[in-house]
């Protein structure tokens, strides 16, 4: 948001006051002028301090104007401010501001009632996270159905993407003898065709593997669970990873824990399938009753205005984010890369 300075309530207020002073003293000179003979001459003539009336009356409106002005606004601005820094704190997902007294006019009440929109929120947050807790307890009953719905749709992924893949190339190496003593222009083409189609399904076929894995921590800390899939996908694909991650405390729900762990999955799938990415960084910090998870790649990037924003796996992730109260974000800049990030509340349970 753009600064205007010289028309915040500041300035405003500065402005109405010299206004009201200038008018004050209009009504000083025709009163000291009323039934004068010289009229407004008597302002040249009359001094006080050795200084002419006319110079004097101005210079002590303007001045007391200012003055007035400056004091009332700044006092008005710094209470607003505080309004403004309490918004901006719970447009970031950070509940746990509150807003200090104010006084006990509308602003005062301004502040109270945004004080106490925020304890209902966290209050909401901190069900969703007990909910999302819970949802991870029940998981255990339910993982053998789990398991069985993760296969039919690694399944389908095998089908619908690698396997055709893997026919299509079949069938164009089939015909490259013939294609190489006839054309041998159009056969190397078709040679290239066929490494790309090879390195799309590889990277399919890894995607896919990552989801083999433990879909949940099964008892490891996060910290854990993250660093020993990111070690074992750094030793089996080209990609340059590096991380940093904090070691969470021990309040934080086992459903929010489980659901990072997902998101990660998720992410790093997502870039081995479509970012071509060369460098991916994960940082995972705790800090202010938050829990920042970034994910950066330089890779193709997308245009984020398009439907590849909804696309399956993002959607996914973003959802994941929502049902533990959290605020989602995607940067992405063509042939630079993707930086997405989750930014999760810690709510306490209150006594």
């Amino acid at each position: 948001m753009k600064n205007h300075k010289l028309v915040n309530l500041q300035w405003q207020y500065m402005r109405n006051s010299v206004w009201i002073s200038l008018l004050t003293g209009v009504f000083i000179v025709f009163v000291l002028t009323y039934g004068e003979q010289q009229g407004f001459a008597v302002l040249f003539q009359k001094k006080l301090l050795g200084t002419p009336l006319f110079l004097l009356i101005p210079f002590v409106c303007i001045s007391i104007g200012s003055i007035f002005g400056y004091l009332i606004g700044n006092g008005v601005k710094k209470r607003l401010e505080q309004l403004t820094e309490g918004t901006m704190a719970y447009e970031r997902g950070n509940f746990a501001h509150r807003i200090s007294e104010l006084g006990h006019d509308e602003i005062g009440v301004m502040g109270q009632r945004m004080n106490t929109m925020a304890t209902r929120i966290e209050e909401q947050v901190a069900s969703l996270q007990r909910l999302s807790a819970e949802r991870s307890r029940w998981q255990e009953t339910i993982k053998q159905t789990a398991v069985s719905e993760e296969r039919q749709r690694l399944a389908r992924d095998l089908h619908d993407a690698v396997s055709q893949q893997l026919f299509a190339i079949s069938m164009m190496t089939a015909a490259l003898k013939t294609t190489l003593k006839k054309d041998p222009v159009k056969g190397e083409k078709q040679i290239e065709l066929v490494e790309t189609m090879a390195a799309t399904a590889q990277s399919e076929m890894r995607a896919l593997l990552l989801h083999l894995r433990p879909t949940h921590l099964e008892g490891k800390k996060l910290k854990q669970g993250i660093e020993e899939l990111l070690t074992e996908l750094k030793s089996k694909n080209e990609l340059a990873i590096t991380w940093k991650i904090d070691e969470l405390t021990d309040h934080i729900a086992k459903g929010i824990e489980d659901h990072l762990f997902r998101i990660v999955q998720e992410g790093l799938s997502n870039i081995l399938r479509h970012a071509k990415a060369k460098k991916v960084e994960l940082q995972l910090r705790e800090s202010n009753e938050q829990i920042r998870l970034k994910i950066i790649d330089n890779g193709v990037g997308f245009d984020t205005s398009t439907k590849k924003t909804g696309s399956y796996g993002l959607q996914t992730m973003r959802e994941r984010v929502y049902e533990v109260g959290g605020v989602f974000e995607i940067v992405s800049i063509k042939g630079k890369g993707t930086q997405i990030e989750a930014v999760i509340p810690i709510v306490k349970e209150r006594a």
